[in-house]
């Protein structure tokens, strides 16, 4: 199965596994690492378990783990092909994003 059809619930599980894998490794319980990260226990606890929590929590976790650089994996820089670019010369600049018409 590809990430692409993976749904957000099972995606959460994973890197729940993950990151209770990585503590597991530093040797830190949650308690310690939720005191690292400046998180609540429970915030912890909701993430390994594939809850979820705030972005900013898990940014927090991340950098407590040592794990900063995930951050650039999950989110990469948006890259503009060179289309792109010779349409924004003639365009202004998109200000918002809309529905596309005809399509559901």
């Amino acid at each position: 199965m590809t990430n692409n059809s993976l749904m957000a619930h099972e995606l959460q599980a994973r890197l729940g596994n993950q990151l209770r894998q990585l503590r597991l490794r530093e040797n830190l319980d949650q308690r310690e690492l939720a005191a690292r990260a400046g998180v609540g226990l429970n915030v912890v606890k909701r993430l390994e378990a594939g809850k979820g929590a705030t972005v900013a929590s898990l940014v927090n976790v991340l950098r407590a783990l040592g794990q900063a650089d995930w951050l650039n994996t999950l989110a990469p820089p948006v890259s503009i092909s060179p289309l792109q670019i010779a349409k924004a010369r003639t365009k202004a600049p998109r200000q918002r994003a809309r529905k596309r018409r005809g399509r559901v």
